[in-house]
């Protein structure tokens, strides 16, 4: 068996005059080095996109963070802020995704923006500016800091007792992650389990309850040199090990389909 094949949609940029389809280094090196999986990097398409082609390969899913937000429409709300970064290619082409993989069991591991885009995909709401939100902390980064600074340990998230994170983490009730966002989750979608929640009360992380197969979805950023964090590592295996299921159970119905299509010769 090959390793399973991780789609990681990408984000679009302008850079000078030309048109770029990007997905950041460090998400792509961790499926492979956490998960021990080979990334696919989906050029975001939207509409356009053979999802039929796509699904026949997936193996799992990473959606990544980003620098753009996702777009407030999307939950029903007008821009708050008209100078931070929007992606529309890339929230036509997450948003159908994400629905698809739910529905048929494709392991599903998001991080930052792809946490929010999941919330929003399944009929959840963000807070566009945590930090103007009365009660919660600044979540934001500095952006003049060293990337090490930006992305090293900020706050403590409490784990939910028994959920799916806790339990990857051999029962572990708290975690310190880093914190790189200005947007975050406001009302929960339906169907969505809360796995962490900072001290504010913002929730950090959450799983999809009746998500036919391995969803998980975090604020936070383990990607970051994900093998020098054993915490990262565990998550990223975990994800692998959805994945490799998935893969086998995939292979297994696509014998099943071609032996009940073979008529064999009567002597």
């Amino acid at each position: 068996m090959h390793r399973p094949l991780i789609i990681v949609p990408s984000c679009t940029k302008h850079i000078d005059t030309d048109h770029y389809y990007l997905a950041q280094m460090k998400y792509v090196d961790a499926v492979l080095l956490g998960a021990d999986c080979m990334p696919l990097v989906l050029p975001a398409f939207g509409a356009k996109t053979d999802w039929e082609a796509v699904l026949a390969v997936a193996d799992g899913i990473l959606l990544t963070g980003s620098p753009s937000n996702v777009h407030p429409e999307l939950f029903g709300q007008q821009i708050l802020k008209p100078e931070l970064p929007l992606d529309a290619a890339r929230d036509a082409t997450t948003m159908p995704l994400i629905l698809l993989a739910v529905e048929r069991g494709i392991p599903l591991l998001a991080i930052c923006r792809g946490a929010q885009e999941i919330n929003v995909a399944l009929g959840g709401s963000l807070h566009q500016a945590v930090h103007e939100v009365p009660g919660m902390m600044d979540h934001r980064d500095e952006d003049s800091d060293p990337l090490d600074v930006q992305y090293g340990p900020a706050h403590r998230v409490t784990l939910t007792s028994g959920g799916r994170i806790s339990k990857i983490l051999n029962g572990a009730s708290e975690l310190v992650v880093n914190s790189l966002h200005g947007q975050g989750l406001d009302r929960l979608a339906p169907g969505l389990c809360v796995e962490a929640r900072a001290d504010d009360g913002l929730v950090e992380a959450f799983s999809v309850q009746d998500a036919a197969g391995f969803t998980l979805a975090m604020q936070w950023h383990p990607e970051w040199k994900v093998t020098e964090n054993p915490d990262s590592m565990k998550l990223f295996a975990a994800f692998g090990k959805a994945c490799r299921q998935y893969q086998l159970q995939k292979t297994g119905r696509g014998r099943m389909e071609t032996l009940g299509t073979f008529t064999p010769e009567v002597p």
